[in-house]
């Protein structure tokens, strides 16, 4: 009967006042759009899905299955499960202490029977949270458990960085190796036109070595190239947590370079505050180090609990009453965990504003980088084929003998650079547009 009165001393322990400041979510000025951004915000993108606006099927797959397997993120949704039992360890479980024993013995002497003597004991132990440190403590693992949740966001980004990143620079590779079989090719026909030219005297050996070193150089990117796209390939692989061979097979299909359709809207810089993950973890951070001054402030003041025993067996007895605690020689030590505490919130708080800040100079950058690389695209798509018709001119002038071995090899040199230029600018487009839409926070808590 006498525990009865337990459930509500569980909650006294909940209700106290609580040492500490209490946290107030921080504020920092920021303009009110990106530097060549829009106007308008973009309200909260994290669960958007921007790889697919690539329209290729494959990526989607892998990205996909990556989201379900990927070990990086299988691991930070235990820290998220730790960071939840954390919490359920505090509030009236930290508060509440107790336990059951029984136990039974038999003996005797010469002068007594033997017997059998048996008791059982229950103990609990309350702690009235009279100065919040039980309150401060639950605050402080709730904000821990929103780190972790918006850590996990932090390490779906770059998952997603870096599987978008991988299959981009693969397809990129696979088109340079295509652009220069193509040059190859080309440069094989001049090849046979100048032994052509050589065996009827209009050309010379020289020419011939000359064409035959432009030939043997463009062979010679091939394993260069190769090695590029299977090194990615693989990087796929341990991103999805599966065997490579399986994959190499299916991405040596083939398919065009990914390329995003349309504009991309940066939203205004105040939506990474909550679009952020690493900005909502550094928040939450913040907190927690907030909760925590309490409850380095409330080890300083008297602490109260309740105790309590009932023993059945032999002789039955019972016990009941409150104890208080004041440290006295531990003060100075008290004080300083304080301070300490106290530097580590202003820490945590400056932290949160360099992931701001850290935050809008992404954004900032890599848009102004994505827009001037649709630009370069556009121009070099005009100069491949400006070159490519310069080239079949020139092999027909060659053949004529119109036009010197040297300028048709200056003009055939120029096209291939131009068409991996043209395919280095088309993969900088896809990379940095799938930058921008990391900085902004977008699919961080993507399915």
């Amino acid at each position: 009967m006498m525990f009865r009165p337990l459930p509500v001393l569980a909650c006294l322990a909940l209700t106290a006042c609580a040492a500490g400041p209490d946290y107030t979510a921080p504020e920092i000025g920021l303009t009110s759009t990106f530097a060549e951004g829009d106007a308008g915000p973009i309200g909260q993108v994290g669960a958007r899905r921007w790889w697919t606006d690539l329209n290729d099927p494959l990526l989607n797959d892998l990205v996909t299955r990556g989201l379900a397997q990927n070990l990086s993120l299988a691991a930070a949704e235990e820290r998220i499960a730790a960071a939840r039992a954390a919490l359920a360890q505090t509030g009236v479980r930290a508060a509440v202490d107790g336990g059951l024993s029984a136990g039974s013995t038999r003996g005797g002497s010469d002068v007594q029977a033997a017997g059998t003597r048996s008791s059982t004991t229950l103990t609990a132990d309350i702690a009235i949270d009279l100065f919040g440190r039980v309150a401060r403590a639950r605050q402080s693992a709730a904000a821990d458990l929103g780190a972790a949740e918006a850590g996990a966001g932090v390490t779906r980004l770059a998952y997603l960085s870096g599987i978008v990143g991988a299959y981009i620079e693969a397809r990129y590779a696979q088109n340079a190796l295509a652009l220069t079989r193509q040059t190859i090719t080309t440069r094989e026909r001049t090849l046979e036109i100048t032994r052509n030219q050589r065996a009827s005297g209009a050309a010379t050996e020289l020419d011939e070595a000359q064409v035959l070193a432009l030939l043997d150089t463009a062979r010679a990117d091939i394993p260069r190239l190769e090695a590029t796209f299977l090194s990615n390939v693989y990087a796929l692989a341990t991103l999805l947590a599966e065997p490579a061979a399986p994959l190499v097979t299916r991405m040596q299909r083939g398919a065009p370079q990914p390329r995003p359709r349309g504009t991309a809207a940066t939203g205004i810089p105040a939506d990474l505050v909550r679009n952020r993950p690493d900005v909502r973890q550094a928040e939450r951070q913040f907190a927690a180090a907030v909760a925590d001054v309490g409850v380095a402030a409330a080890q300083m003041y008297p602490s109260l609990s309740l105790s309590g025993s009932v023993t059945e067996g032999g002789n039955s007895a019972w016990s009941f009453g409150p104890s208080i605690t004041q440290a006295i020689l531990g003060l100075p030590r008290q004080r300083a965990a304080r301070q300490q505490a106290e530097a580590q919130a202003r820490e945590a708080e400056i932290a949160w504003r360099a992931a701001v800040l850290d935050a809008v100079e992404d954004v900032q950058t890599t848009n102004s980088t994505w827009r001037r690389d649709q630009q370069r695209a556009a121009l070099l798509g005009r100069s491949v084929g400006s070159y490519d018709r310069a080239l079949t001119l020139s092999q027909e002038n060659f053949s004529a003998g119109a036009l010197s071995l040297l300028d048709l090899l200056d003009t055939d040199r120029a096209l291939a650079q131009a068409r991996l230029a043209e395919a280095a600018a088309i993969r900088d487009v896809a990379v940095n547009w799938a930058t921008l839409q990391v900085a902004l926070g977008a699919g961080a808590f993507a399915r």
